[in-house]
């Protein structure tokens, strides 16, 4: 008596009143049906004065009655309300948009390929074509061509380069060595990308068995990363041209300097010359000195 009488106030213990769930024969998830036990509670609660129990228990036990007796003549579907238990968090049910991954993951799908032309890339120069301008000979405490390409003479030569033409367009050519900081941005960027993409597939793929592996870990991709770096490392100094060409405006009041070459060495060019890009207004930082 006194072990039933346990069981009985833990069954009717205050508790979040949740549907209950069984599997049947085929392994299909269905509701109790709450009809079916009505009977057995109301049965146990007229006994219950019998025993003596407290009050608490008492109105515990006639408070359960009550709600199975809700529940029986709700009228409410078990195979919906099964449904709907499959489909909260934690029971197993998709708890995301569908259409959102997908999306995202096409978007993924559509900007990894940046990663191959990073690394394809850093091999070579990247070439572009500029037009500068600086105060002729004219103007006040301007240059003539003959000074202004002196100057750009002594940048060239102090950066490794050598004069392989002379004429209109004055040809430079100069040896750019390879970086061991380009190559282990390389091999991080490549290491990040490859992570990203090993947790795509580990939760695209998750119950994907090989044949001989088993359950593959996608994050062994990240050991291709320090390939890229071999790959640029591999590539070696390159050859760098910059071409050079001086023309004067017809009052001598300004200078243009037409530069084609490895963007990188254009940029450096016309901030160490103090040089300005046609069709520009040079305009001075707020931390400017």
């Amino acid at each position: 008596l006194a072990a039933l009488l346990a069981n009985l106030s833990d069954a009717f213990a205050p508790q979040p009143v949740l549907p209950q769930s069984q599997r049947d024969s085929s392994g299909k998830l269905s509701m109790v049906d709450p009809a079916a036990h009505v009977d057995l509670i109301h049965s146990t609660a007229s006994l219950l004065p019998s025993l003596s129990l407290s009050d608490a228990v008492l109105e515990t036990a006639a408070t359960a009655s009550t709600a199975m007796d809700a529940v029986s003549q709700s009228g409410i579907d078990t195979p919906d309300l099964a449904d709907a238990a499959s489909a909260m968090p934690g029971s197993g049910g998709v708890g995301y948009s569908k259409a959102s991954y997908y999306t995202t993951l096409g978007l993924y799908a559509l900007s990894f390929p940046g990663i191959w032309s990073q690394v394809k890339r850093s091999t070579s120069a990247k070439v572009k074509r500029k037009t500068f301008v600086s105060d002729g000979e004219a103007a006040s405490d301007g240059k003539d061509l003959r000074q202004q390409a002196g100057e750009i003479m002594a940048y060239m030569k102090a950066n490794n380069y050598e004069v392989l033409e002379a004429g209109e367009t004055i040809t430079f050519r100069g040896l750019v060595k390879k970086s061991l900081s380009q190559a282990l941005f390389l091999t991080f960027c490549t290491a990040l990308g490859m992570a990203s993409l090993a947790l795509v597939l580990q939760i695209q793929f998750q119950d994907l068995t090989l044949p001989g592996i088993g359950s593959p870990n996608w994050f062994y991709l990240t050991l291709l990363a320090p390939y890229a770096g071999l790959y640029y490392w591999r590539s070696g100094d390159r050859l760098d041209d910059i071409k050079v060409k001086l023309l004067s405006s017809d009052d001598d009041t300004e200078n243009e300097i037409v530069v084609e070459g490895n963007d990188d060495e254009i940029e450096r060019m016309w901030r160490t010359l103090d040089l300005r890009e046609k069709g520009m207004v040079k305009v001075e930082g707020i931390l400017a000195a």
